[in-house]
């Protein structure tokens, strides 16, 4: 009677080391994608996989794969899902949290709208990168030159739907046009009707009253294409 009990106490600590296993199993893969998902992302990243729940009862699985809820991604507080794809069809989420601690772009001194942004007026602040605000910048190349659209205070983080092009051609301004085709390539001056970024088309009236439509170039010029 002591060794059948033995036995079967032998086999109940074996059963919950099995799903322990398990579980750790389905942890680590949960792991393994979220570090295939960060791969590329700026700043050292840091994950953490919750606990698998316990009081799930999983049917036997030859083959298991991680993933995120469509629109979701390996940012912040987020469940991961796995699925079973062989030997049983089951589907579990795991919390989790993806840390990503980085450099990340502030205003140096207060930003007046209109701005355009220059050495000097960004400074660098460290932190977990996804406890900031969204469309915040860590390249110093994606503010240069760039035009604040808001009033942004100092030690502000710089986020990239405050800023814009600044406007390349003014309503109202006399611009150079220069217009070019097959085998030949004129300028004249014209007045824009419409304010533009660079790149953007804006329409000119020209001298003799046509109204022809260009891209917006820097510095007053309007480029016309044949």
């Amino acid at each position: 009677m002591t060794r059948c009990l033995s036995f079967l106490a032998w086999m109940a600590l074996s059963s919950v080391a099995l799903a322990q296993t398990d579980a750790d199993a389905l942890r680590a893969s949960a792991a393994e994608f979220l570090q295939s998902q960060v791969a590329g992302m700026p700043g050292q990243a840091s994950i953490e996989v919750g606990q698998v729940d316990p009081r799930l009862a999983l049917a036997p699985c030859a083959a298991h794969e991680a993933f995120l809820p469509p629109g979701s991604r390996a940012w912040g507080r987020i469940n991961v899902g796995v699925r079973c794809y062989s030997g049983a069809s089951w589907t579990i989420y795991i919390p989790s949290r993806v840390r990503l601690d980085g450099e990340y772009l502030v205003a140096a001194r207060a930003l007046g709208r209109g701005q355009v942004i220059a050495e000097g007026d960004y400074g660098f602040v460290r932190g977990d990168l996804t406890e900031l605000p969204p469309n915040m910048i860590t390249d110093p190349q994606q503010v240069i030159g760039l035009s604040v659209n808001v009033s942004i205070g100092a030690g502000q983080p710089l986020r990239a739907d405050w800023l814009r092009a600044p406007v390349a051609v003014q309503q109202g301004q006399i611009v150079k046009i220069f217009a070019r085709g097959t085998g030949f390539s004129v300028s004249h001056d014209g007045r824009a009707l419409a304010s533009a970024q660079p790149g953007q088309t804006v329409q000119v009236r020209t001298g003799g009253g046509q109204v022809v439509s260009g891209v917006a170039r820097p510095g007053g010029l309007v480029e016309v294409v044949y």
